[in-house]
């Protein structure tokens, strides 16, 4: 996530998380790297989703990228998570048996 690849990030993840979207999984296991505009992609679209009540969390970045979080603050302000079934528990979804 970095400023070549944010931008399309950006769009998809700008889809993925308009209504009626209410809880959102970015999954970050192949992010290798995150610059500060992959978090202000990661922000602005978690902050589009809390003006609606919505929320989204993070799944399963690598040392790295949890430490750029970290020192960033984005951990709290979006949840991370290491697991899919915590990340859902904590969004309060419910997982399809095809999932």
């Amino acid at each position: 996530m970095d400023a070549a690849g944010s931008a399309e990030i950006h769009a998809s993840l700008a889809v993925l998380t308009a209504p009626p979207a209410n809880a959102v999984i970015v999954d970050l296991t192949k992010v290798e790297i995150i610059t500060s505009v992959g978090i202000r992609t990661l922000l602005l679209n978690a902050k589009a989703l809390k003006s609606r009540g919505a929320r989204m969390v993070l799944l399963n970045p690598d040392a790295t990228v949890t430490k750029v979080l970290a020192i960033s603050g984005v951990d709290q302000v979006i949840g991370v998570f290491r697991d899919l079934e915590t990340a859902c528990a904590n969004l309060g979804c419910e997982r399809s048996s095809n999932a």
